[in-house]
């Protein structure tokens, strides 16, 4: 069993449980404004994405304003997509028009579990797609998911959680990444994809690449950053972003997979005057 996560039946329900259950509804909650630039249509993105995709999203909640700015990133939430290998409940099964769930995700207040397509369609998403898996290791990726569903994270570290209620820490550029790693409780790991991480890890498909340099080369990254992907890595505290700046992850965009013509689009007329 994945270390921090443990049946909900294995708690007890004490003080520190139910005020983490309010502070991670309070972070779960949305903030208002949001408008994405250019969401994916749920049907291209459905047929687009294949087993072992990693979708990261852009997300709206309270939470998502810090780990984009702690992170430095658009990215705020990151699922894998499983297709159609997540179990069925009775009540799906009873109901065959209802959407199957096809992504499996780890929330703050939730825990691992399996969401629809249609939950990101108003979202900005991105596809980051694993190159050259083998049909074993494949299965092995989605099945570490699968076999985690329904597990939930011990909230009683609050330390985690209050430091997200903070949108624009005021701490220096160097120090914000890390802030995500300190206390390295259970909230942290549900934040930081770490999960999604680990399942890679089962099948040793590298995520962010060993940092090194050429002698008598300089840097390619600034100090800041080398430092950075080392501290996260000897943490094993992962981000959505690092399946952004993966160099073993392709990016795949839905408008350009199915024969995207720019002579086709239709523009508004141009106005005239003032």
């Amino acid at each position: 069993m994945t270390a921090g996560l443990k049946p909900l039946s294995a708690s007890r329900d004490t003080l520190l449980d139910r005020l983490g259950r309010r502070l991670a509804d309070r972070l779960q909650s949305q903030t208002s404004g949001y408008e994405p630039y250019t969401p994916s249509d749920p049907e291209t993105l459905a047929r687009t994405l294949r087993p072992g995709d990693v979708l990261l999203v852009e997300g709206n909640q309270k939470v998502s304003a810090a780990i984009k700015y702690l992170t430095q990133s658009t990215w705020s939430h990151a699922a894998l997509f499983v297709g159609d290998e997540v179990p069925l409940t009775l009540d799906q099964a009873a109901r065959p028009t209802m959407e199957r769930p096809q992504l499996i995700e780890v929330n703050i207040g939730e825990g691992c579990v399996a969401v629809p397509l249609t939950k990101y369609r108003t979202y900005n998403t991105r596809i980051c797609r694993p190159v050259g898996l083998t049909p074993e290791d494949r299965d092995t990726l989605v099945g570490f998911m699968v076999s985690r569903l329904g597990l939930k994270y011990d909230l009683k570290n609050i330390t985690d959680m209050l430091r997200y209620f903070l949108p624009t820490p005021p701490v220096p550029v160097r120090w914000r990444r890390r802030m995500i790693a300190f206390g390295s409780g259970d909230p942290t790991r549900a934040i930081c994809s770490t999960l999604i991480a680990m399942a890679f890890e089962a099948i040793r498909y590298p995520i962010l690449p060993e940092v090194t340099r050429a002698p008598g080369r300089a840097a390619a990254t600034s100090p800041y950053s080398r430092e950075e992907i080392l501290h996260i890595r000897h943490h094993s505290l992962y981000t959505p972003r690092d399946f952004d700046l993966s160099p073993y992850f392709e990016i795949v965009k839905p408008t350009l997979k199915y024969g995207f013509d720019y002579k086709r689009l239709e523009w508004a007329p141009e106005r005239k005057g003032p």
